[in-house]
Order: C-alpha cells, then sequence, then structure tokens
C-alpha cells in the first residue's frame, strides 16, 4: 500500500510541474530584464481595457524601454491590445485588435 501512495504522490507532483511549465508565458526569459512583474503590467492593463486577458507575453519591441508586456484582452466591445512598458509601467498601446476575417481580402474588404 505504502508504494502504491508513493507512486501516486510521486505522479501528483510530476502533474503539479508539467502545469506549472504549461503555464508559463512566451517571453518569459526576459523576465529578468524586467523592472515591472507581469503580475503588475496586468493589473495595469486591466485597468486600461477592463475584461478578461485571453493571452499575454514579454517581447523585445519598438517603442518605450524596447521591452514590453503585451496582453490581448477580451472585452465586452472586442479584443484589444494592450502594451505595458516592462521597464517603467507605462501603457504603451490600447488598440482593438482586428479580427482575421476583416483582415481577409474580399467585396468588403478590397485590397489597400
Amino acid at each position: 500500500m505504502f508504494h502504491v501512495r508513493f507512486l501516486a504522490l510521486g505522479f501528483g507532483a510530476a502533474l503539479l510541474a508539467t502545469a506549472t511549465i504549461a503555464f508559463a508565458y512566451p517571453g518569459e526569459k526576459l523576465a529578468s530584464h524586467a523592472r515591472i512583474t507581469i503580475a503588475a503590467a496586468r493589473t495595469t492593463a486591466l485597468k486600461a481595457a477592463p475584461g478578461k486577458i485571453v493571452s499575454q507575453e514579454l517581447e523585445t519591441e519598438l517603442g518605450g524601454s524596447g521591452l514590453r508586456y503585451t496582453f490581448d484582452i477580451k472585452t465586452t466591445t472586442g479584443v484589444r491590445e494592450v502594451g505595458i512598458d516592462a521597464k517603467s509601467g507605462a501603457i504603451l498601446e490600447n488598440t482593438a485588435e482586428q479580427s482575421e476575417a476583416s483582415d481577409a481580402e474580399g467585396p468588403e474588404n478590397p485590397k489597400k
């Protein structure tokens, strides 16, 4: 019986470790260069665009310090992309995301 419990405990720990890795965000390896934590950036982003965060990443991009958290936030009016400077916490972007359908060419969306 001891071996079964020990095995179950080991399996549970392995699952927990796998789940933790699965919840890491893209760009997390850059976090050591950020002065603002992702939790603080999430709070700022949700104040700018209240809703539910559907994706998040830390990336290097032009503007601000060059390091930013980017969040896609589902709001009552659609999805917004909010960029937060990872060094200052300033809001760098707060724009409506275009859907793939609106990006496609067609009679409603002629090529520009």
